[in-house]
């Protein structure tokens, strides 16, 4: 029997879904690990996808959506981003935020282009890229500026080679944001090397101390950005699988060549549940996020009263506390953390070299699991006060 696809063998499996499937056979566990809303879909949205379907509303729709969503897209874009777009020719509905991703570097690279990757960064972004033909260059944001990026780290990575950078802001697995002035810098280098930017503002509705800002706003960005967001996280949609890709149309259309071959079209029936998020959102959104702000302040402080140094998240769901103090690896602290007191958090290493002396624990939870899971933290971390307290001393 032949071989199969080397680049696809030799790819290590997700580091998030590891942990997620080790904590489901045990009992009692505490989980942290995946970054998925607690709230369930608001009522609405899913009535309006029970009666697309009973008014019998199961064929396809048009490879790039349904108009009436991509024209409520474009009215979302506009009024709560500022930013344009013409739903006929630079709008796909896709099948979650991750194929919107998939589309976009298909349609971006050839074989060897570079994609700067900013780090730490979600597990889905590198083998991405290689799938489509690609090679990730990764700069490290530095925990001491709060992961934030550093305008001249990344133009030192930038090579005749380089097609593209990828920004994620709000991060996961950091949680860090980026303001206007600080994106402005990378716009720079966007505009000085003539780059694309792929940005994934999947998390766009999830900052609670500074207003967000969609690179494409950014002065010439709009016609260099591909900006990647989606229903799940903000709109507690994460089993629906839908998002979507706003680009200029000339790479829009050929994003969309991909989207006809590999996916035809996002499910009808999901697309009028998005419909009716975007239309009432000011309904839901707001709530979700004041909820998120509350936990995200306790869990903080909580996790740095526990002995795990953590900056403070300016966005997302995602603490993002270092370890390295314990002297265990990542992935040593995780999995004794999972099995001595069934709280499960994700290794740091999964989201690149340098979340390496880190966990990612998300506090997409109830206040009360949130609580459960720092007395368990607390009685974790008493076995090495002693060696903080004389590393502290010495």
């Amino acid at each position: 029997m032949k071989s199969l696809s080397n680049q696809v063998v030799s790819m290590k499996p997700s580091g998030i879904r590891r942990f997620f499937d080790l904590a489901q056979t045990m009992d009692n566990v505490v989980s942290l690990g995946v970054g998925e809303p607690d709230f369930i879909t608001p009522w609405n949205v899913r009535e309006a996808s029970y009666a697309a379907l009973e008014e019998g509303y199961t064929a396809y729709s048009a490879n790039a959506g349904l108009i009436e969503l991509r024209e409520e897209i474009a009215t979302y874009m506009k009024e709560r981003f500022l930013v344009e777009y013409d739903p006929t020719s630079e709008l796909i509905v896709t099948t979650g935020a991750s194929q919107a991703l998939d589309i976009a570097f298909r349609a971006l690279l050839n074989p060897g282009d570079e994609v700067i990757v900013v780090e730490p960064a979600f597990v889905s972004y590198g083998p991405l890229i290689e799938l489509a033909g690609g090679t990730v260059v990764p700069v490290a944001c530095r925990p001491e500026k709060g992961f934030r990026l550093d305008r001249e780290d990344v133009e030192q990575a930038i090579t005749e080679r380089t097609k593209a950078i990828l920004l994620c802001f709000p991060s996961n697995p950091t949680g860090a944001t980026m303001n206007g002035d600080e994106l402005a810098q990378i716009a720079e280098l966007a505009t000085k090397y003539d780059l694309w930017v792929v940005s994934d503002e999947i998390y766009a509705e999830l900052c609670y101390d500074e207003p967000f800002v969609s690179f494409a706003t950014l002065h010439d960005m709009r016609d260099r950005t591909i900006v990647v967001n989606g229903f799940s996280k903000a709109f507690a949609m994460t089993g629906w699988r839908l998002g979507f890709t706003c680009a200029p149309e000339i790479v829009t259309r050929e994003m969309l060549k991909v989207h006809q071959y590999g996916m035809m079209c996002a499910p009808t029936l999901v697309q009028f549940g998005g419909l009716e998020a975007l239309r009432t959102r000011d309904q839901h959104v707001p709530s979700m996020v004041k909820s998120y702000r509350q936990r995200r302040n306790y869990f903080i402080q909580a996790l740095n009263e526990a002995g795990l140094p953590t900056h403070v998240p300016g966005g997302a769901f995602y603490a993002f506390p270092s370890i390295r103090h314990t002297g265990l690896t990542s992935e040593e602290f995780a999995e004794r953390l999972l099995v001595e007191e069934r709280v499960a958090v994700v290794p740091g290493n999964a989201f690149g070299e340098s979340g390496e002396g880190f966990v990612r624990a998300s506090y997409a939870t109830s206040l009360e699991q949130l609580q459960e899971a720092i007395l368990r933290i607390q009685r974790f971390m008493k076995q090495f006060e002693v060696t903080v307290l004389k590393d502290s001393h010495s």
